[in-house]
């Protein structure tokens, strides 16, 4: 190879090393302005009490301070990268300063902040939460070394040097601001200063050491009446833990935020509990959500590079399926890409697991990692709010009803217009024995044992493919019939015999088969929304979804009653296959996620109402029921020409 080649491969390696080194850094450029503005706005939101009251300037410094800060956060969103919520971040910011100027209520400055900062981290999401376990004994020591000569031994505002600060330290015991002050804020203040202050950037600290000071600063509010009352209150009523399901649950919510989810005076015991005990809340969060996806799917690539393959695959399953699929529903609602993009890396990643390639396998973890600081922003408690529960509820029961619905209304029909009355028994037990198990499915997963989620795509995934396969041969008999135009002659002597029990018993099974499969999942999903709280908005979710599957009954029932007997099995037939497609589909995805086959990503629509998920598997399978299906009515034409 001659020099001049070398040196433009040289050349070439320098420009893509400057190329993804620039990308680098103004990644990490845009993450610290979105981090800065944050700043800006939770000060806004927790200090403007203190410079207007009433409409009144009661502290021209504080005040000059507010309208400086609010101006320079409706500069930096214009500085920020382009997004699609950009515009309407830079709304929440003009009418945040809109309201400083005009002297608005601290209650009304207060809301307009804290919806900017939703805005804000739900468009540039960055990580919220210590990567560890804040040590609040060093975070203690830390304090009386680098605070109390301004702030006080006790946090009052009252150190050696305060009198000739200005503006003065603020008083961490001040209970009123305290009350709208998260770890968050106090973390990001003691990293980056505030400026126009004597508070100074405390960045010769650790990223460990600055989270233990901020929750050592962040108790400084509370007496130990208030922590012993929190210890009681959890050990009391563990809901308390869907308020303050994680750790970036309890950095980011301030008392004033949680006291409009439970009583106030529960609210501050429950938050001066947790941030003196941060551990609890810790032990409760790896049992759920994205916290328990992120550890396993660590421990999953820890478990590859160490050569141990199947347990990487076994952690990797479970990573998904027990750590991020019960936030599906709520996901689907808010962000359903984001959704999409999750599950689709997932596949990759298990794949790239299965061929023990330990590069590709790290980089899509990294990619992971990435998203799971999105679905947090999204599905945290902040926003899981009453309408995304109600309409997760109403979508997940219409989404898996409609299914069972169908097929039940179809025998019923059927059995109506072969006048076999006494058949229908069997149908109804059928489901209502699905609906009975459904509830004690319920019960073992809520107080007896935690069913798995590879358990569940099993049950969910085998029991698709055997009413796919059920409703296809169904399908074609109808079919068959509805061409063969001798209904009544048919039924009068045939159908007797093949309602005999066994066939009844038959039915029976596909009734209980096609009804449970779909409880079974909407149990769990409904399960994992419960511990979000909302639950009026769940039960009116559930309730509405109850009234719309009845008038769908309603209507499918009085239509397949006019229709004339002959048309009604021509289109039950059509129907009958179509939901057979739709359930391989789902039964196919169901055994990939429990990895029992493999799942090859593809270029294709997700509609999993339809069955439809975008992998060769899932669509090569329902491409061969849909020729099986063409064939088998094709060959019923053609013999009943003949």
């Amino acid at each position: 190879m001659n020099s001049s080649v070398w040196r433009w491969l040289i050349s070439l390696a320098f420009f893509f090393s400057c190329t993804i080194g620039a990308a680098h850094a103004d990644t990490k450029s845009s993450e610290m302005e979105a981090r800065q503005l944050w700043q800006l706005l939770d000060y806004v939101a927790v200090d403007y009490g203190g410079a207007v009251q009433h409409g009144s300037v009661v502290s021209a410094v504080e005040y000059g301070e507010m309208k400086e800060f609010t101006v320079r956060a409706q500069s930096q969103v214009s500085a920020l990268p382009a997004h699609p919520l950009q515009a309407e971040l830079s709304t929440a910011a003009t009418r945040l300063k809109q309201a400083v100027e005009q002297k608005d209520t601290p209650q009304r400055v207060g809301e307009l902040a804290r919806e900017a900062k939703r805005l804000l981290l739900q468009a540039y999401p960055f990580p919220v939460a210590p990567r560890s376990m804040p040590d609040l004994s060093r975070g203690a020591t830390l304090y009386q070394a680098q605070c109390a000569a301004c702030h006080g031994v006790g946090g009052a505002g009252d150190g050696p040097i305060a009198s000739r600060l200005e503006p003065k330290p603020i008083a961490f015991t001040d209970q009123e601001r305290a009350r709208s002050r998260s770890l968050m804020a106090l973390y990001q203040v003691i990293s980056q200063g505030v400026h126009g202050t004597s508070m100074p950037a405390f960045t010769s600290l650790s990223e460990h050491d600055r989270w233990s000071l901020a929750f050592h600063v962040g108790r400084l509010s509370f007496a130990e009446p208030d922590i012993k009352a929190g210890e009681t209150a959890f050990e009391r009523d563990k809901a308390l833990y869907a308020a303050l399901p994680d750790i970036t649950a309890l950095v980011t919510t301030t008392e004033e935020e949680l006291a409009k989810r439970l009583p106030p005076a529960t609210a501050r015991a429950a938050l001066a509990y947790a941030r003196a005990h941060p551990e609890v809340i810790r032990e409760q969060q790896e049992r759920r959500g994205i916290a328990l996806a992120r550890k396993l799917l660590q421990d999953s690539l820890d478990a590859l590079k160490n050569g141990q393959g199947a347990n990487a695959t076994k952690l990797a399953l479970s990573a998904y399926l027990d750590g991020f699929e019960p936030l599906e529903a709520t996901l689907d609602a808010t962000d359903r890409q984001l959704l999409v993009d999750v599950e689709r890396t997932m596949q990759l990643y298990r794949g790239a697991v299965a061929q023990g390639d330990v590069e590709r396998a790290t980089g899509y973890a990294q990619q992971l990692d990435k998203y799971f600081v999105r679905v947090e922003a999204v599905t945290g408690p902040d926003q899981t709010d009453a309408t995304t529960a109600f309409v997760g509820a109403l979508t997940i029961l219409l989404r898996e009803g409609i299914e069972a619905l169908l097929i039940v209304i179809a025998m019923v029909a059927f059995l109506r217009k072969a006048e076999r009355p006494q058949a229908l028994r069997y149908v109804h037990a059928g489901w209502t024995s699905a609906l009975a198990a459904g509830a004690l499915t319920w019960l073992v997963a809520t107080y007896v044992v935690s069913i798995s989620g590879a358990s569940r795509e099993v049950t969910e995934g085998l029991s698709s493919l055997f009413a796919a396969a059920v409703l296809l041969s169904v399908g074609l008999w109808m079919h068959q019939k509805g061409q063969a135009g001798q209904w009544q002659a048919y039924l009068k002597q045939h159908l007797t015999a093949a309602m005999e029990k066994r066939s009844a018993w038959a039915l029976f099974a596909l009734a209980f088969i096609a009804v449970y499969r779909e409880v079974f999942e909407t149990v769990l999903f409904y399960s994992a929304l419960a511990a979000d709280g909302n639950g009026p908005a769940l039960l009116g979710g559930f309730v509405t979804g109850l009234v719309l599957l009845a008038i769908i009954a309603a209507v499918f029932l009085r239509t397949s009653a006019r229709m004339p007997i002959g048309k009604f099995f021509s289109f039950s037939s059509v129907l009958v296959a179509a939901l057979a497609v739709v359930l391989v589909g789902k039964g196919i995805a169901g055994l990939q996620e429990a990895g029992w086959l493999m799942a090859t990503p593809t270029t294709g629509p997700r509609m999993p109402v339809i069955g439809l998920y975008p992998t060769t598997q899932t669509y090569g399978a329902q491409l061969v029921l849909l020729l099986a299906a063409g064939l088998g009515f094709g060959f019923n034409l053609v013999k009943a020409r003949k």
